[in-house]
């Protein structure tokens, strides 16, 4: 196993005005679970490209524990890859694809199929062995280029939006699977997706870009609980977290007439514009004349334990659509005005120019 590190790595597309990668530090532990996640566009396939030899380095380094691999060939970097697409050998058997590399490296037929038996077992693929990738699910094809990965006993596996062809229920499941096979192995792995759920719920830290750059890299709950800035806010959440526009007044936020209350650190460094942000699941529902925040009622997504209310709010500075997670046996219904309030602590603030958190 090994330590994966970028040192300001940089990735500059011939003929582009500015770097797609202008320069990655990032550290990844070993064993550990890393997953790149942004909006299509903003680099996170390129990094993994350049940490495993497919795209070049313009400048900068990258390491594999204390060897530079910077301007190593790609069969020689101790790398595994997952494709979106799974890239398997359609002629070929299941046993066959997952010990084609084996092969190529001209590894002994005995310890060859005792490596892809071995990895079959752990993947649940034992009776698909003879079977061609046609006669297979997608689940079953994603675990597949997953088993071929895995006998090459690499230092580290990359993994590029494996489970994006999958419909949803098998999403679910398999990247369950993937969590679960990566924690058993133990090898660093870097996994890139556009899904930040899959995200949240896959990496043992997440690191989220935008425009190449790294806005954050930190635990999932520590992502939910304190984004840095407006970006990581609202990216981050499934629904979104609603942000208000606001004013700072005498150390609460203003939002037309409605004072939020924020927390204490926030009270002291917020001036001018700021943006208020608060989770769907932190309104609480008030009565009329309690001091809420009125929002008709427009749509209502009962999801059964949960309700998701959607409702727009006639105080200016709050958006288009406020978003409140509520029980899914006791919620408003549609046409209904409800008054929303929340507390000090679960309100984030943001300036809004630089977009910098201003919360603790």
């Amino acid at each position: 196993m090994a330590t994966v590190t970028f040192e300001k790595a940089q990735r500059w597309y011939p003929g582009n005005d500015a770097p797609t990668v202008p320069g990655m530090d990032l550290e990844i532990r070993d064993g550990e679970f890393m997953v790149l996640v942004g909006p299509s566009g903003c680099g996170k396939s390129t990094t993994l490209r350049m940490l495993a030899g497919l795209e070049e380095v313009n400048a900068g380094k990258i390491f594999i524990g204390d060897r530079d691999i910077t301007n190593t060939p790609p069969k020689d970097r101790d790398i595994a890859m997952v494709f979106q697409n799974y890239a398997l050998y359609p002629h070929m058997s299941v046993a066959d694809n997952m010990g084609f590399a084996l092969k190529m490296a001209k590894v002994p037929v005995d310890e060859r199929k005792k490596r892809v038996q071995e990895a079959a077992k752990l993947l649940g693929l034992t009776d698909y062995l003879e079977r061609k990738p046609k006669a297979l699910s997608g689940g079953q094809r994603q675990r597949v280029a997953m088993g071929r990965a895995i006998v090459r006993q690499p230092q580290v596996f990359c993994m590029d939006e494996p489970l994006s062809n999958l419909d949803a229920k098998m999403r679910v499941q398999t990247r369950t699977d993937i969590a679960k096979l990566q924690s058993d192995l133990g090898v660093t792995t870097v996994y890139v997706t556009h899904d930040q759920v899959e995200a949240m719920t896959m990496g043992d830290r997440v690191a989220v870009m935008l425009d190449g750059v790294l806005q954050q890299v930190d635990t999932p709950l520590k992502l939910y609980d304190k984004p840095v800035n407006l970006f990581v806010a609202g990216f981050i959440g499934s629904p979104q977290m609603n942000l208000l526009e606001a004013v700072a007044d005498q150390g609460q936020a203003k939002i037309g007439g409605y004072h939020v209350p924020v927390d204490p650190t926030a009270s002291k460094r917020m001036q001018g514009n700021i943006t208020v942000g608060v989770r769907p699941e932190a309104w609480r529902i008030v009565g009329d004349g309690e001091g809420g925040l009125p929002v008709q009622v427009t749509v209502v997504e009962d999801t059964g334990a949960d309700a998701f209310v959607y409702g727009t709010s006639g105080v200016e500075g709050t958006p288009a659509n406020l978003i409140i997670r509520t029980s899914g046996r006791h919620h408003p219904q549609k046409g209904e005005t409800v008054y929303v309030t929340t507390d000090p602590s679960n309100v984030h603030v943001f300036d809004t120019a630089t977009g910098e958190r201003l919360s603790d």
